[in-house]
């Protein structure tokens, strides 16, 4: 440079020039900033992102390991892939599904009104007519599973409905003990 002023050049090994305290405080200041920025903010990410998902595991946990019947409709996607259109109105209603490699099953109960029954079976096509009376015809085995016991009071009746595969088969007990108000069970069983 050609400012006039002589240039000062550093000796090597010579000792630097002592750092003012604002140099200082000012560099230690942003390397800590720095450090928060790279480290702090990634990590505090991190555990709240694990806390998020162990929560989420948890819940989706319980949701699965639940045995029995769990109160409420099943959903849309249930109720139309094991074609159980449950009536309106209805209510007392409880759904469960289990699945495996082999048969996937929906269990559904809920009372209705006569006409609330007569509607669900015709939209699964079959008939009142078609219930036998006496015939429970859910098996021991979905019995276990849901605790569904068929030898209280009542007038009992059932059916199977059998459909040539991929559509589900259902098998319907109808508990007939309040007048006017009957309590259906159904097993929808397919094939995955």
């Amino acid at each position: 440079m050609s400012d006039g002023l002589p240039q000062q050049t550093a000796l090597p090994g010579a000792p630097r020039p002592a750092e003012d305290r604002w140099h200082m405080i000012r560099r230690r200041t942003l390397t800590l900033l720095i450090i928060v920025l790279l480290i702090g903010i990634p990590a505090g990410y991190l555990v709240i992102s694990a806390n998020q998902s162990r929560a989420s595991g948890k819940d989706k946990e319980a949701k699965y390991s639940a045995t029995g019947l769990t109160e409420g409709w099943p959903s849309k996607v249930q109720r139309r892939l094991y074609q159980v259109p449950v009536p309106h109105p209805a209510w007392w209603v409880a759904s469960y599904e289990t699945n495996n490699w082999k048969t996937s099953r929906l269990y559904v109960e809920f009372e209705t009104t006569d006409a609330g029954l007569s509607a669900f079976l015709t939209s699964m096509g079959v008939q009142r007519h078609d219930l036998k009376q006496d015939d429970i015809t859910i098996g021991e085995r979905d019995r276990d599973v849901t605790g569904w016991t068929f030898d209280g009071p009542g007038t009992w009746s059932g059916l199977v409905h059998e459909q040539k595969d991929p559509a589900p088969t259902h098998d319907v007990v109808v508990n007939h003990n309040k007048p006017g108000y009957p309590r259906v069970y159904v097993v929808s069983r397919t094939v995955p």
